[in-house]
Order: C-alpha cells, then sequence, then structure tokens
C-alpha cells in the first residue's frame, strides 16, 4: 500500500478483485449470490532482490442479471516505471461451452505521463480495462495476465497479503509463493490449506481454499475490520513493523534536511512567535493549510517523499511529503518531530505478519508536546487528529516501539450547547434567536461547512433549512470566523417560522430543534432505531446540550408537558427538566456520551441502543395546547 494519506489501490494491482484488498462489503439480502468465482489462481515468483513476477488468472461465473454489466468491464493497473504488464488470456466462456476472445479493439489502455518527453508529476500509472464480448447470464468470463515488478517497492523487500470474505463465493483458490530458500521470509495461512516444499535451491508454498457456500450477512458497518478472522495469507521478507519502519526512514528522513529556504521560510512563518508551542503551531497551520493534497505515485515515489524544493514549488504532496517537509520546517526552530506511520482506514490492530500495506498513512509525532499531528487534514487543528488515524496503532519512523497508539478522543473534547428562545405569536407563527457553541470534531464539520459557504448562500442558509424540512420561514445567520484551524466555533440564528403551531384549536407539538447543528440530541437517539452490528465499530464520546425558552401568547393554555427524566449507566446519561411557570416554558436536556476509546464492542454496541430508546421517547414526547 502506497503512503499516500488517502485510500487507493495496492501496488500489487488487484483492481480486477478488489473486494480482497479492501475488506469486505454487505453480503446480498437475497440467497442468491450474483458472481461465482470458479477459479482464482496467484503466482508470486521473487528474485533474489525481491523484484518479482505476478502472474494471475481468475475465472468467475455470472449468476444473476443485475451483476452483468459491471462484470463485464474489468481493469489493471500498474506503476509504468517500475512494473510491466501483459495478458496472457481473455475470453468469454459462454454457457454452452462456446469461447469467445475479447477483440484487440476491446482493450482500452490510459497512459498517465508527462508532456511530450517529460515525466508526470504524480503519477505514471497505466490502467488497461477489458472489455469481455457478448456476456450474458450463466457466461464464465477469464482472465489472466502478469505484472512484472522490476524494482522492489523498498530495496530487497517484499510483503503482500489477501483476504477472502466468506460472504463470497469460491470454488477453488490457488496462491503460491516460489523464492530463494536464501530469502527470509515469514508467512501464515489462515483458514486455508498449505503445502510447502524446496527444489533447486527455492522455496515454494502453495495455500489453497475453497467457499462454494457463502455466508449470508447483515453486516453494514465496516468501520472497523480485523482482517485477521477472515481467510487469508500473508508473507513478509520483513522481520518486524521495526524494519518496515527503517526501510521508509531509510529514503524518508534525510529528505528532511533543513536547507537555506526551509530555514528562510520557518522562520518566517514563525516570526512573531515566542513559544516553541506557538511556533510548532505556526509551522503545522501553514503546511496544513498552503500545501494541497495530491497523491505520489510514481514507481518506489508511492513510499518515498519528494524533495522539499518539489514540495514547495508546486505547494502540492501527499502525506508523506506534508510529513516531510513539515518535519524539515521544525527542526529549522529547533523542534524535534518524528514522522509516523498509521493505518487511515478500518484497521484498529496490526497482523501479526509485518506487511507494509498494514499502515498506509504518514504523521508527525512531536515528542515535546507529546502531541500526534496530520497536516494532511487541512480542518483539523494543531493537537488533535482525524477521527480515522486517532485510538490506533502508530510505528514511529525513529525510536520505533512496540506497543505504541495514537491518542483516543478525550471524554470531553467534543461537545456542543445549543439555546434557543422561541416566541409564539396569536397567529400560530412563531420568531426568536438561537445560538450555538461547539467544540471538537462538531465545531471542525461546521468551520469546514463555513469555508464553502459563499455570501449568497449564506443570506438563504435559513431559508433554505426550513424549506428542506417542509417548513416555511425565514431568518438571517451569524457566522464567526471560520478560516483559523481552531477546535472551538459559534453562530447565531434569528428566525421567522410560519405556522409553528396549529390556530385556532388544540394541537401539540415536539421540542426540537428550530435550526440545524452538527450534533443535535436527536442524532444521539437515532442509535435506537439502528441495527445494531454483531462486530466492533468505530465510535467516539461527545455531549450535546439543548435549551429552550418558549413565551406563549395569552389565548394559549398549556395542557400538559412531558416530565422530567433522569437516566444514567456507566457510559451515558441523559436528563431532561421541563419547567412551565405562567406562558413560559422553559426546557433543558443534556445527553452525554463517556464512551472511552474509538472502538465499541457488539455489547456497548447493545446497551448504546437501549439507552437511546429511552431518550428517543423523552425527544418525542408533545407539549400539550389549547
Amino acid at each position: 500500500m502506497t503512503f499516500t494519506g488517502r485510500k487507493k489501490v495496492t501496488t500489487r494491482i488487484l483492481a480486477v478483485l478488489f473486494l480482497l484488498t479492501t475488506g469486505p462489503v454487505a453480503a446480498d439480502s437475497s440467497p442468491d449470490i450474483p458472481i461465482r468465482y470458479t477459479h482464482y489462481q496467484i503466482d508470486y515468483r521473487l528474485n533474489d532482490d525481491s523484484s518479482h513476477e505476478e502472474t494471475y488468472r481468475w475465472e468467475k461465473k455470472v449468476l444473476k442479471e443485475r451483476a452483468v454489466e459491471e462484470a463485464k468491464e474489468t481493469s489493471i493497473s500498474y506503476s509504468t516505471s517500475i512494473q510491466k504488464a501483459d495478458v496472457i488470456e481473455a475470453f468469454t466462456r459462454k454457457g454452452d461451452g462456446r469461447r469467445i476472445d475479447v477483440p484487440k479493439n476491446n482493450f482500452q489502455v490510459k497512459v498517465n505521463k508527462g508532456r511530450d518527453e517529460d515525466a508526470p508529476v504524480f503519477s505514471d500509472y497505466t490502467t488497461l480495462t477489458v472489455v469481455f464480448p457478448d456476456v450474458a447470464v450463466g457466461d464464465t468470463l477469464v482472465l489472466a495476465y502478469k505484472i512484472v515488478q522490476t524494482e522492489p517497492m523498498f530495496p530487497r523487500q517484499f510483503s503482500e497479503y489477501a483476504t477472502f470474505p466468506r460472504v463470497y463465493a469460491f470454488d477453488d483458490v490457488r496462491i503460491r509463493v516460489d523464492y530463494p530458500n536464501t530469502l527470509w521470509a515469514q508467512y501464515e495461512a489462515r483458514q486455508m490449506n498449505e503445502r510447502v516444499t524446496e527444489k533447486n535451491g527455492r522455496k515454494i508454498i502453495e495455500w489453497t481454499y475453497a467457499n462454494p457456500n457463502p455466508i449470508k450477512s447483515e453486516r453494514r458497518d465496516f468501520s472497523v475490520y480485523d482482517k485477521e478472522k477472515d481467510p487469508g495469507y500473508a508473507f513478509s521478507t520483513f522481520r518486524s513493523y521495526a524494519e518496515i519502519t527503517e526501510a521508509y526512514g531509510a529514503r524518508a528522513t534525510p529528505k528532511s534536511a533543513i536547507t537555506d529556504r526551509i530555514q528562510n521560510l520557518a522562520d518566517e512563518i514563525t516570526a512573531g512567535k515566542t513559544t516553541p508551542r506557538d511556533q510548532a503551531r505556526a509551522l503545522y497551520d501553514w503546511v496544513a493549510t498552503h500545501i494541497t493534497y495530491a497523491g505520489n505515485c510514481i514507481g518506489v515515489g508511492a513510499v518515498v517523499p519528494h524533495d522539499t524544493d518539489f514540495i514547495l514549488d508546486n505547494r502540492m504532496g501527499d502525506c508523506k511529503d506534508h510529513s516531510t517537509l513539515l518535519q524539515a520546517l521544525l527542526a529549522a526552530k529547533g523542534i524535534e518531530s518524528i514522522q509516523a506511520l498509521v493505518n487511515a482506514g478500518s484497521a484498529y490492530k496490526l497482523p501479526k505478519i509485518p506487511v507494509v500495506s498494514h499502515v498506509n498513512h504518514v504523521i508527525n509525532y512531536i515528542p515535546d508536546f507529546d502531541v500526534y499531528v496530520d497536516s494532511t487534514a487541512a480542518t483539523v487543528p494543531f493537537g488533535m487528529l482525524p477521527f480515522r488515524v486517532a485510538d490506533k496503532p502508530v510505528l514511529w519512523v525513529e525510536g520505533h516501539r512496540d506497543g505504541t497508539r495514537t491518542p483516543a478522543t478525550a471524554i470531553g473534547d467534543n461537545q456542543q450547547h445549543m439555546k434557543t428562545v422561541i416566541k409564539l405569536l396569536a397567529d400560530g407563527s412563531a420568531s426568536g434567536q438561537a445560538e450555538v457553541s461547539q467544540k471538537g470534531m462538531f465545531s471542525l464539520d461546521t468551520r469546514s461547512w463555513k469555508r464553502r459557504l459563499s455570501k449568497e448562500d449564506e443570506e438563504k442558509v435559513v431559508e433554505n433549512w426550513f424549506r428542506r424540512q417542509g417548513w416555511i420561514g425565514s431568518g438571517a445567520i451569524e457566522l464567526a470566523d471560520a478560516t483559523e484551524l481552531r477546535a472551538d466555533y459559534a453562530y447565531k440564528v434569528q428566525f421567522d417560522r410560519k405556522n409553528f403551531v396549529q390556530r385556532p384549536g388544540a394541537g401539540g407539538f415536539h421540542i426540537e430543534p428550530v435550526i440545524f447543528s452538527d450534533a443535535p440530541i436527536m442524532r444521539f437517539a437515532y442509535a435506537a432505531v439502528e441495527p445494531v452490528e454483531s462486530t466492533e465499530i468505530a465510535c467516539s464520546s461527545g455531549s450535546s446540550t439543548e435549551e429552550y425558552v418558549y413565551e406563549f401568547p395569552d389565548d394559549i393554555k398549556i395542557l400538559a408537558i412531558p416530565d422530567d427524566l433522569t437516566i444514567a449507566d456507566a457510559a451515558l446519561s441523559y436528563s431532561a427538566r421541563y419547567q412551565l411557570k405562567g406562558n413560559t416554558l422553559t426546557v433543558k436536556r443534556v445527553f452525554e456520551d463517556r464512551t472511552k476509546g474509538n472502538v465499541c464492542s457488539p455489547e456497548s454496541t447493545k446497551a448504546y441502543q437501549a439507552f437511546a430508546k429511552k431518550v428517543m421517547a423523552d425527544v418525542k414526547a408533545q407539549v400539550v395546547y389549547k
């Protein structure tokens, strides 16, 4: 996996069978499966220097009409500078046994290259798309091709893994690794048959697997995925994760050298900043907001940063470019930092066999402040990590220590407080104001929205919000400046809404937010109607407080209000207070989720849902009037 800061196709190219590298998706809801792999085979042949060949052959049978359109087309991608690809054969085997070869004009080649004879800037990938002819239900599509890796991604190193989720049908899987017995390697197969032989100074590992009767799965949330729970294999010439960091650092660390240009830029950015922490914050903010993201997929550039001059000239770079530039700028001010490898996907633990693709993102660690930063996250402030890399194993490129993790979201980090004053008028309409203050992730989402909001849209934002809710109304919003990278935000809204309650006559209304926000209590309560997953899921703590003041006209009599409620358990609490004095109703609701860590067990999810049902009943309660 390339260190690009965003999820990408693996360098070994399994675009034709992406499910093996990106994890499972939910099983089809019907008992019938749309595609069956009647044969799937990969042969790896390694040389002494770990350059290698990979030969693929798969046959998949189309079982359902809904699968025809997607099945008729597949793509092979490879890095032109260090890989070569060759299609051995491609054809459609009709249900009656006829073979229809893919004609030459059914191959589409897309090449990323520079202008004229110049090298490309960020990607040299070539994509070869194969379109199978005359595909119908009952046909089998056959593709065989070879990828030759002329230069290892890391010198004299090779690592590979794949999983075969049980929700897919595989009749015959065969994996073969052929390598010199002088090349040290470790490997494992999970729920696969294994055979190891040696011949002519080479070691041959063969793994076989079959899953002709896939299981049905109701799973919908794949925010946490443990690769080792599914059948599959891993092979690596790395002895440890520490070796992976050493291999990465050998070429990355020299790129962060302090040059005159780096020193001058660091001095310019930190002008007027007297403390090291303020200087570090200023440097982080500059890289996060001035260096846009662009993947580096040119040969070994997938795991080797660009020179800092290149990054600065183009004001672009991927995660390792960001980390390298920030490390150099920090060093120019005498602030130590370490590049760190982490998984930016759904892996919250590292598998036993050290494989490069388990860590696909690079961030920075600043020991003096015990702070991790990810400057590819252009909206996340200094000292805070994007959720996708929080509470995960992290590999320091220098001073590696097993068991190191990025910090989890701390209890109290994510907060929202909303106060709304609503004055009901004699005709049933309402006017009022609302104030929202936020911290943590809730504020980042709102800040990002504000930065994208045009002046014209800002003037209509309240009216458009009402319209989307099926209401008629208008108003004005006062938004705080959102340009600075901060973990707090606030805004105010003045509003007028038609038909807030039915007049004349009796009726009822829900106590609910009149305006939009990122974390209303109802958002937490929605867990009451969500299916409970049988696996771990990603989660986080947070709190939301809502206060309401309702002022009723003299000719409205309040007949009933909800009862006060207080409920709590070890991780959750909710309180609701309702007080009616004359024609004024005041309400305060507080929901607190004190979940520790960023991974929740099925048991805690089930308990959360039971709790949320009680909350849901309260927030759906009505005020009854006449």
